[in-house]
């Protein structure tokens, strides 16, 4: 995949500390981006940064009135940030459920609604929204997770569609299990709730409906990511975009 030259083009890119985000923000950097890395982890952050020579941004995504004073004039959003909690609903605090979709799925829309009139003055923009599998299907015990990619989805559609005509795309790029944190962490929580050792909740639970039995990559979503922002892609809007190894293939 090539992504064209991205050259002088700026990215904010959320969650961007480790994981999915972090190697989107190498890849986007490594194109010639000017990355905006942002993320709650300050220490992390500004390491990620003095790595890829980015500007380092400190944020609470739940904190949305912090979302609307970030510096938004920019030409690729990249919404990457998200948490995971695994309880079944009747168990599932609410307050961790309203927490999810702010991080998940408000601050997304605050993002993308301060960085589009700058996306629209210059004609050009590109939206990539880092859903997952669980955009498209549910699992148990994930209610606010599956409930905020989901919204994620229509979201970007809408982006879509308004966008079309001011040289804005806006997709969704939907891994099943990726190797992050965030998954490693989920192994653990899944087997104390399911009552299985954690090797079995990896091939059983997660590599289960997968074709591939293995994980994603974080470098194989970002590579896709960077494609997407290419000029190549220009006629690629409102799609979501599987990593899923063929989970939904079924």
């Amino acid at each position: 995949m090539t992504a064209g030259d991205l050259s002088g083009r700026r990215a904010l890119v959320t969650g961007a500390a480790s994981g999915i985000g972090r190697a989107c923000a190498t890849r986007l950097a490594a194109a010639g981006v000017k990355v905006v890395a942002a993320d709650l982890d300050a220490g992390a952050v500004q390491r990620v940064a003095a790595e890829i020579d980015a500007q380092p941004v400190v944020v609470d995504l739940s904190d949305l009135d912090s979302v609307d004073r970030l510096d938004l004039d920019v030409d690729i959003v990249v919404n990457n940030a998200g948490l995971q909690h695994v309880a079944a609903i009747e168990e599932f605090p609410p307050e961790r459920f309203s927490y999810i979709l702010r991080v998940m799925l408000e601050a997304p829309f605050r993002i993308v609604r301060g960085a589009l009139p700058h996306m629209y003055a210059q004609g050009w923009g590109r939206v990539v929204n880092i859903s997952s599998v669980h955009g498209l299907v549910a699992s148990p015990f994930k209610v606010a997770y599956v409930a905020a990619k989901h919204g994620l989805e229509g979201l970007s559609k809408v982006i879509a569609l308004e966008g079309a005509e001011h040289g804005v795309t806006s997709n969704c790029v939907n891994p099943s299990y990726v190797r992050t944190p965030l998954v490693e962490n989920q192994i653990a929580a899944q087997a104390e709730v399911l009552g299985m050792e954690p090797g079995q909740v990896v091939d059983e639970v997660m590599l289960g409906p997968a074709a591939v039995k293995r994980l994603i990559e974080p470098a194989e979503v970002a590579s896709l990511v960077v494609y997407l922002c290419g000029a190549d892609t220009s006629g690629v809007t409102g799609a979501s975009m599987r990593m899923d190894g063929g989970w939904t293939a079924r």
